[in-house]
């Protein structure tokens, strides 16, 4: 049995299609006899650069607003691996904002 563990991300919506690909190509959201799959919410992310940061929009130390997508997907737990560096390859952020965590109760 596979130990499954659901991931979320957040992204530009400008950036959204192309994360869900590389994300889906490197193994995320299959789930019985289908791949890709994966839940998506629009809303609102906000943040500040620090000093240091060489933001993908906005400016340092000043606040900014993004349309963005939160990506839910389920990721067996032998290609979480591949799929966080498919995910920190695809997404245009210098720091991508997301987590991972066991599903528990759930395993094939």
């Amino acid at each position: 049995m596979t130990q499954l563990h659901a991931l979320v991300v957040y992204v530009p919506e400008t950036h959204s299609q192309s994360l869900l690909s590389a994300l889906g190509d490197a193994g995320a959201g299959r789930i019985g006899n289908y791949s890709h799959c994966s839940f998506v919410v629009p809303g609102t992310g906000r943040f500040t650069p620090l000093t240091g940061a060489e933001p993908f929009v906005g400016a340092v130390g000043a606040g900014e607003q993004v349309a963005e997508h939160r990506i839910e997907c389920v990721v067996e737990e032998e290609m979480l691996h591949a799929v966080v560096l498919a995910l920190r390859t695809a997404h245009p952020y210098e720091e991508p904002a997301f987590m991972t965590w066991p599903v528990d109760g759930w395993r094939r």
